[in-house]
């Protein structure tokens, strides 16, 4: 995923930094209790000179083939709470599969398995063999249906980033579960993780997330394929996807890691999304999961802030 230019997505843009250097108090302690007005939104975000709804590009991972290439999976089902090889290939517009791509975030091709009711969710990177096969263990634990996304630039002049999805069938014992209801806050593994800012149709906004532990803000998040931070949002409904990462980079001597996330977002159209933000901490990846619905008035104090990152969209 190219930082900056890269937006295939559902009609989301994305542009992501995190708050200014830290302290020498900070530095030595990395973990610190949150000192209040710390979740208060930045300044704002000047997407145009009078605050005028953006416009929103087309929605990805709703197709199969674009742009000459296309997603073949080739194992298309798996059987739930099993070890399996998820195998596939990207051809291109003569049926040879693809094999060479351009590195976005220190991987050639990100995929994101994620089931109908999003409930279940999983970012891979699976390897890609000399003759242009990728392929990845998976193990799901639920049985029902699920849509993969392919992410990812080929290496060619003028080519641009694309998001390709395709079923995936897991058989098994299948309960379909409710939709989560929405959601601010999200707890993994000891950790919370507070959402502020709301989702608009048509027009930008930030969403801040906001990492403690323990009741203590995390500031020495890690490094995780190059970045702070990472976003996945799924549109309800059809999965429209959008993978995006943060503007600002470990080591720029401007991005501080953490506590604050940050990403300016447009939503396409009302209606509810699924956010999964992946952050690295103490060596382990986890993923914190939301639901929020775009639309006007949805009753959060940050729902009209307008502020932004001032970062990147990916």
């Amino acid at each position: 995923m190219n930082t900056g230019t890269k937006i295939t997505a559902f009609a989301v843009v994305l542009a992501a930094s995190f708050g200014t250097a830290y302290g020498v108090g900070a530095a030595l302690d990395p973990v610190r209790t949150p000192a209040a007005g710390a979740n208060a939104p930045g300044a704002a975000h000047a997407h145009d000179a009078a605050g005028e709804a953006s416009a929103a590009p087309p929605a990805g991972g709703l197709a199969i083939s674009e742009a000459g290439y296309t997603l073949d999976l080739l194992t298309p089902h798996i059987a739930s709470d099993r070890p399996a090889e998820l195998r596939f290939l990207i051809r291109g517009a003569d049926g040879r599969p693809l094999t060479s791509y351009r590195l976005a975030h220190e991987k050639e091709l990100h995929l994101i398995l994620a089931s109908r009711d999003l409930t279940g969710y999983r970012h891979l990177h699976p390897a890609r063999a000399a003759d242009g096969t990728w392929s990845t263990a998976v193990s799901l634990p639920r049985a029902g249906d699920y849509r993969v996304f392919a992410d990812f630039t080929p290496a060619v002049k003028d080519s641009r980033n694309l998001t390709l999805g395709a079923d995936l069938s897991v058989a098994g014992d299948h309960r379909p579960t409710a939709p989560a209801p929405a959601s601010r806050t999200a707890t993994v593994d000891g950790y919370t993780v507070t959402l502020g800012g709301a989702l608009r149709p048509g027009a930008e906004r930030e969403l801040r997330l906001t990492v403690a532990k323990d009741g203590r803000e995390v500031t020495d998040l890690q490094p995780y394929l190059g970045a702070y931070g990472h976003l996945v949002a799924l549109r309800a409904g059809d999965l429209a996807y959008l993978h995006v990462h943060p503007g600002g980079a470990p080591g720029d001597g401007d991005t501080a890691p953490g506590p604050h996330v940050s990403f300016d977002a447009t939503a396409p159209s009302a209606g509810a999304y699924r956010l999964f933000f992946d952050f690295k901490h103490q060596g382990t990846v986890r993923t914190a999961a939301f639901t929020v619905t775009a639309g006007p008035g949805d009753g959060h104090p940050d729902a009209d802030t307008g502020s932004g990152a001032g970062g990147h969209g990916h």
